[in-house]
């Protein structure tokens, strides 16, 4: 079993910072495809970013790319996301995946094995 727990939401203002952290237990991590969704009140889950240790391989939504920064530490067993010029529309519940012994991108809520709990992200005008 791959349990997965995230933590650093919270609040902040528009056009803010904030670096979300995904936690992931096993002893494979760095095999792992690691991926951030998120889902906001009303609306369907969605892809944010992924991350792929080996190959190394990044991939971000459009509506976060160049705002967002995925990474992994492999030592640590976590992945981040770096989220910077954030903007209201980025208010939701943000969820860490990961499909294990993976090397396929995947960019779709079902191709995911394992989720966390979820952390609240809420940008204010």
């Amino acid at each position: 079993q791959v349990q997965l727990v995230e933590s650093g939401g919270g609040l902040v203002q528009a056009g803010g910072s904030l670096r979300l952290s995904c936690v992931a237990s096993g002893r494979a991590f760095s095999s792992y495809v690691m991926a951030w969704f998120r889902q906001a009140p009303g609306k369907e889950r969605e892809f944010v970013a992924v991350a792929r240790g080996t190959p190394a391989y990044t991939r971000y939504a459009d509506s976060v790319k160049g705002r967002f920064t995925i990474s992994r530490d492999n030592a640590k067993s976590t992945v981040y996301l770096q989220m910077n010029s954030l903007k209201p529309e980025d208010t939701a519940d943000y969820y860490c995946a990961a499909i294990r012994m993976g090397s396929i991108i995947v960019t779709t809520p079902r191709g995911y094995d394992y989720w966390g709990q979820g952390t609240q992200v809420t940008v204010s005008s």
